[in-house]
């Protein structure tokens, strides 16, 4: 596999994950000013729960862009040591079509 083809596509996914990450932490930035200047008794606060949740799906995709970052760069790293589309179980080539669906992963249908 040349990887020419996948270094792109990772490195477009590697960019919109970094976007993303940056759009994340603004907007805990903003909850975090914004929260600065209100009542920090949440139990009697009826922003409270709704602020809560909103922290709560920002962290969570904070998380969730960072791990996908990590997999990208453990994907581009297989890239540069020539093992991208190798199973990391068996060995053998992982089909084009799962590289398509999921360009990083290490893994074979079978070891999946």
């Amino acid at each position: 596999m040349s990887g020419e083809p996948a270094e792109a596509r990772l490195l477009a996914l590697r960019a919109d994950a970094e976007a993303g990450l940056a759009d994340a932490d603004d907007r805990i930035r903003s909850m975090t000013a914004a929260r600065a200047d209100t009542n920090a008794d949440d139990e009697h606060d009826p922003e409270g729960a709704t602020i809560g949740f909103e922290w709560s799906q920002a962290d969570a995709l904070r998380a969730s862009l960072r791990r996908r970052l990590a997999e990208v760069d453990a994907a581009l790293a297989r890239i540069a040591a020539g093992t991208y589309g190798c199973c990391a179980v068996c060995g053998d080539l992982i089909a084009p079509a799962r590289l398509d669906a999921r360009p990083t992963t290490d893994r074979c249908i079978r070891h999946a």
